[in-house]
């Protein structure tokens, strides 16, 4: 899209206020500033030290910037105040962790906006990376989308799909998602600026809603189909808690695995039938087998799924539960 002289100079007068995290935050918040687009605040979260922090810091480039920096755990009446004193004409939410509150999103002049990591309106709710690999999906997208108090239910700007290979893990789907968030931004901020942001009603007795989640969602049952299994590994492989299952009382936690077979039967679900040179253990599943290629008991170390269940290997029928 060419962005003319009038949305040029709109841009750089449209105060924007950011709520934002993550790497999409990061890229979604350097698009805006790249554009000249005047950030007045950023609300972000502090780190959690008991996640794996793979992404760049809003934080960081908020300070680089010379852009006053604020946490704050709930946006209570207090933070609305603060905010409205600051006369935003637009509000952006960039994976940001909290729902935010409709009188905060009522001061923004020009709107609110989300950026989305799903198709609206399938995939509403948290999580949308890792569910869309959980439940098989071979596509999704982003969406930018008008805010309203309601998650992810205001109308749609724009979106953009991709596809899902069986490549793909939360993480690469992540970042195969990020610049086209960033491109959203670089495409339809002008018009949003300038007060012609398009917006398209969603359906949302057509869409799906989903919400966080847990690591105990993680638990593998062998009696599932193969792909199955394999997609909850992808999906909740590093940087997050990953898929796990039990043995003799200690958790087992899958970081990678392959379909070995989609239909074949070749024992009871759960039991390893066989090992492989290259250091992969294959397990019977409901439907099907599938290969473990790196695994850790939980306090151990992570390796291959041979070395990790060597003892075991040795004592004869083994069954995963």
């Amino acid at each position: 899209m060419t962005v003319d002289a009038s949305s040029d100079a709109a841009v750089k007068r449209a105060a924007c206020v950011l709520f934002a995290y993550q790497e999409m935050g990061y890229a979604c918040m350097r698009s805006l500033l790249e554009m000249g687009a005047p950030v007045v605040a950023l609300f972000t979260h502090r780190d959690d030290p008991g996640e794996e922090i793979w992404w760049h810091s809003c934080a960081d480039l908020a300070v680089r910037s010379g852009i006053p920096l604020h946490y704050a755990e709930k946006i209570d009446d207090g933070w609305i105040a603060t905010i409205e004193a600051m006369k935003p004409d637009v509000i952006y939410s960039f994976f940001y962790r909290n729902l935010l509150p409709e009188r905060l999103l009522d001061c923004a002049r020009l709107g609110a906006y989300n950026v989305h990591g799903a198709l609206l309106p399938r995939y509403r709710g948290r999580a949308s990376v890792n569910w869309v690999l959980v439940n098989g999906e071979t596509e999704t997208g982003v969406t930018l989308h008008h805010m309203v108090a309601r998650a992810d239910a205001g109308d749609i700007v724009a979106q953009r799909a991709v596809q899902i290979d069986d490549s793909d893990t939360a993480l690469t789907l992540y970042r195969k998602l990020v610049p086209i968030g960033a491109q959203l931004i670089r495409e339809f901020h002008p018009l949003i600026a300038a007060g012609r942001a398009p917006r398209r009603a969603q359906d949302l007795a057509s869409g799906s809603y989903f919400g966080r989640r847990r690591p105990e969602d993680g638990r593998i049952d062998w009696r599932w189909p193969a792909r199955r299994i394999f997609n909850l590994v992808r999906a909740v492989t590093h940087p997050y808690p990953g898929a796990f299952c039990m043995l003799n009382g200690r958790k087992l936690l899958v970081w990678q695995a392959q379909i070995a077979d989609e239909k074949l039967y070749r024992g009871a679900p759960g039991e390893i039938v066989a090992e492989d040179a290259g250091g992969a253990v294959e397990v019977a599943a409901g439907e099907g087998s599938v290969l473990l290629i790196r695994a850790q008991f939980e306090g151990g170390a992570e390796s291959e799924a041979r070395n990790v269940l060597a003892a075991h290997l040795l004592k004869g029928s083994t069954v995963l539960t």
